[in-house]
């Protein structure tokens, strides 16, 4: 049942790397095209207008099913794991699948539907995928622990930690910033001598 795990630690690298390529190449297109300010803009802005929307949601769509099966992959390896020696209960393990597969959809809601065509979607879809993933993060850092240190070392226990700690201290500010910062003004003309205002905060929080 598990022979298909093998060989797939290119799936989290994947993920990483594809997920970067979705935000560069989504952020030059839309620089390029003149919509959205070249200044950090919101990672949602520069998915939001034609050509960038159709390149940003083909490649976060793509991102949401990789880090769904990076997910599962995890979980079937704590499962294994859990059958040598006791890390922790199967029920804490499903719940962080769970946790981390519903991520995934809100990843996927962001996608596919654009921040100025259905707002309240889009957010929620946002909110959705970073609230789940911090929680999924957390919980994988605990199993890291109770694993240490037959199956993880102290070192990348610690900085999974750290990683969590980071995105928990995040999700206050990026929500108090979201609700409170308006939508970025589209189609930027270089020409003005102000700025438009840009959401500069936790913007990885869409």
């Amino acid at each position: 049942m598990l022979c298909f795990l093998k060989g797939m630690a290119f799936v989290p690298f994947l993920l990483v790397t594809w997920s970067s390529a979705a935000f560069i190449i989504s952020y030059v297109v839309a620089v390029l095209s003149g919509h959205v300010n070249p200044f950090l803009p919101y990672i949602s802005d520069t998915g939001t207008t034609p050509p960038e929307s159709g390149i940003f949601g083909f490649m976060i769509n793509f991102s949401a099913f990789l880090g769904a099966a990076t997910m599962y992959t995890r979980y079937k390896i704590v499962e294994k794991q859990n059958q040598t020696s006791y890390i922790s209960t199967p029920v804490f393990n499903l719940v962080s699948l769970v946790l981390g597969l519903v991520g995934c959809i809100g990843m996927g809601i962001v996608a596919n539907f654009q921040e100025l065509a259905v707002p309240v979607v889009h957010d929620g879809g946002a909110l959705l995928a970073f609230v789940c993933g911090v929680v999924y993060t957390l919980l994988q850092s605990i199993i890291s622990y109770k694993s240490c240190p037959q199956w993880n070392s102290l070192s990348t226990c610690h900085v999974r930690m750290a990683i969590s700690a980071v995105s928990c201290a995040a999700v206050i500010p990026m929500i108090a910033c979201a609700s409170l910062i308006s939508i970025t003004k589209l189609e930027w003309n270089p020409k003005e001598k102000t700025c438009p205002k840009s959401k500069l905060l936790f913007q990885h929080g869409s």
